[in-house]
């Protein structure tokens, strides 16, 4: 009944990571017949030193980092278990990090550096540490690496994770390809400072890496390779978020892959025969053979499972969720809830935030277990006011049913805007003339608000004038109004600052200058048409006006010139008519001289003529009585035109260039 060693035993060949490391067996004992099973435990012994994946690592370290900083370091590998596998990391003594060492899930252990104090690199430019693995065994093995550390300038933001922990959930028989999860880093710096590159980060473990790969450029997690439930339940991935900067910033995050177990093993029924052939007179009871049966698969697996036959169903199919602008980001703002009637996988639940405007999947995004709807920035109400999303509820059945939600995000105003003058513009004037009235509209102001509703509601008061008691301000419409009739004697300009205030909570506000003048309207009228009027229109106006000035005057002057010829002509022949007739009626030849000979002869006696003058238009003339001559005839005449009224002797003159017509 002894039980011996056949060949050497190797655990870690074995049962490799597993502990504890059992061997079973069965023992079939005859008459009576019994069965007996068995276990063997396979004890680990500290024959592994732990092993570091290389031996030196170089970190780059900006000068800038704050103290806190945690920096995560290679874990080593030790192929013993339990107390001989490894249990701590102790580091090199140096001024600037401590180690702080924790425990993953599944009980192995890493380091990470912890900045103490500040680094400088005008001081240090490099250090250099050095980082042990100790097992737990007696006496302990050990391995060391080099650790060297480059302080140099590195970007001001460090990407930033949306999530510390991701968690997704993989069916073991999903083909290679599918994608698991998609982590998400932002980075608020420009250019190559804020590309950001995923990759593993050094916690995880080789064999993570052979089973999942990682796209750098998008961060979508993937099955790579045969993922088996028996073998390994839950992986922990480690993953980092590294920009493209001379010194690059690192984010780190941990993605919990929960493999869910299928039906993929059929049931094993072992068959032990006891008595072959039976004998015909065996007794009811008699045992004829012992059945086993196992199953690898577990929970509903290993049992007549439940159908998925239900989706998810929800309380309501769609929310409307109320945020105020400005928040804060990474704030929970919905929790989404769902329930399915299906027993285990089948009622799982997973929350995804389908894909659909660029903007919203920027924006927001869900936690895949319990619903909760997170908004991943600042909004703005006068950016964008509504953001509507469709999220899927799906189960975790193997042919899985869904059911859509959709969700309206709804920004609320805050008073952030202040108001904007949009006239009077800058250094402008208006007019308004000596004499005006009160109540008489100078200008307005003209102010708008990008907010809404009451933080948009704008009223206007008369904050400082040169003459408070002449100007007023409607205090809802802005229009500045003469307070009382302008004097001649008022000051030629005057100076009015206008307090522009919202009515929000709290009250914002502006002000504008405006600048009056007390002047005559219509020149500063002309001059302000002069100069609202496009150049070209100018050039184009005065020119046709010009050309149409110079025909207006030449047909004017021509018309002019005409008519008085024709009126001339009129009044000459009207004149030669009228003298022609009275010549033949009224009047008789003096004789064979003219009045004027005979003035000038001086032979005729002065008491015997009487002479009249007469303009050529004589109808309208006074007959004039000629004194005696005088002994010069030059004088005589002279003397006659003086004598005579005013109003003839003017006319005369005015026709002394003909020669006058006598008559007795």
């Amino acid at each position: 009944g002894a039980l011996l060693v056949g060949e050497r035993i190797d655990r870690e060949e074995l049962c490799g990571t597993v502990s504890p490391c059992s061997l079973s067996f069965e023992i079939l004992v005859e008459k009576p017949l019994e069965l007996y099973s068995g276990v063997v435990e396979i004890q680990d012994i500290n024959d592994n030193d732990p092993v570091f994946p290389s031996r030196q690592t170089r970190l780059e370290i900006s000068e800038s980092v704050a103290p806190g900083a945690r920096f995560p370091l290679e874990s080593a590998q030790d192929a013993d278990v339990g107390i001989n596998s490894l249990q701590t990391y102790q580091l090199s003594a140096n001024p600037h990090f401590v180690l702080d060492v924790q425990t993953r899930g599944d009980g192995s252990k890493h380091a990470e550096l912890v900045l103490e104090k500040e680094l400088d690199r005008e001081e240090q430019r490099e250090l250099l540490l050095v980082l042990t693995a100790l097992d737990g065994g007696s006496p302990p093995r050990s391995a060391s690496v080099q650790i060297h550390i480059d302080v140099v300038d590195a970007n001001d933001n460090a990407p930033v994770f949306n999530h510390s922990t991701y968690k997704a959930s993989v069916k073991e028989n999903t083909p290679s390809g599918t994608l698991v999860a998609k982590i998400s880093a932002y980075d608020l710096d420009d250019g190559p400072n804020g590309d950001i590159v995923y990759s593993f980060s050094s916690h995880t473990l080789a064999k993570v890496r052979e089973l999942f790969s990682l796209d750098s450029a998008t961060g979508e997690l993937k099955v790579k390779g045969q993922l088996d439930y028996e073998e390994t339940k839950l992986y922990e991935i480690y993953l980092q978020a590294k920009d493209r900067g001379v010194v690059p910033g690192v984010a780190h995050c941990k993605v919990l892959v929960e493999v869910v177990d299928v039906n993929d093993n059929t049931p094993e029924v072992t068959v032990t025969s006891v008595y072959s052939p039976v004998p015909e007179d065996a007794a009811p009871g008699t045992v004829v053979a012992l059945l086993s049966v196992t199953d690898l698969d577990s929970g509903d697996n290993g049992v007549v499972s439940d159908v998925n036959d239900n989706a998810p169903k929800s309380l309501q199919d769609h929310y409307d969720v109320y945020v105020p602008e400005n928040n804060v980001a990474g704030i929970p703002i919905l929790n989404i809830s769902a329930t399915d009637p299906d027993l285990g996988p089948n009622s799982r639940l997973s929350y995804v935030l389908l894909q659909g405007d660029p903007t919203v999947s920027r924006l927001f995004s869900i936690n895949q277990e319990n619903g909760t709807l997170y908004l991943l920035a600042s909004l703005d109400h006068e950016e964008q006011v509504k953001f509507s999303m469709m999220v899927q509820v799906h189960d975790g059945g193997s042919l899985p049913l869904s059911t859509n939600l959709s969700v309206n995000v709804f920004v609320t105003d805050l008073n952030d805007n202040a108001p904007v003058v949009l006239y009077p513009r800058p250094n402008s004037t208006d007019v308004v003339e000596p004499g005006t009235p009160a109540r008489h509209m100078v200008t307005k102001v003209v102010a708008v608000d990008p907010d809404v509703g009451y933080n948009a509601w704008i009223s206007y008061t008369l904050l400082q004038a040169t003459d408070p008691s002449l100007f007023s301000v409607g205090l809802h419409s802005g229009e500045v109004f003469t307070a009382r009739q302008l004097r001649e004697d008022e000051t030629p300009q005057h100076t009015l600052v206008i307090l522009l205030k919202d009515h929000g909570e709290p009250a914002l506000s502006a002000s504008v200058t405006v600048t009056i003048s007390v002047d005559e309207m219509v020149k500063e009228t002309l001059i302000d048409l002069t100069d609202m009027a496009p150049a070209h229109d100018s050039r184009r106006h005065v020119t046709f006006y010009l050309i149409l000035a110079v025909i207006l005057v030449s047909a004017a002057f021509f018309i002019t010139v005409v008519s008085v010829g024709i009126f001339k002509c009129y009044k000459w022949r009207q004149s030669k008519e009228l003298f022609n007739n009275s010549r033949s009626t009224l009047y008789r030849t003096p004789g064979p001289f003219h009045h004027i000979d005979a003035v000038r002869s001086g032979i005729t006696p002065p008491n015997f003529y009487h002479q009249v003058y007469l303009t050529t238009d004589s109808r309208q003339s006074d007959v004039l009585c000629k004194k005696p001559f005088t002994s010069s005839p030059l004088g005589s005449r002279q003397n006659t035109m003086r004598n005579g009224e005013p109003g003839l002797y003017h006319q005369i003159v005015g026709t002394a260039s003909r020669p006058p017509k006598p008559a007795e």
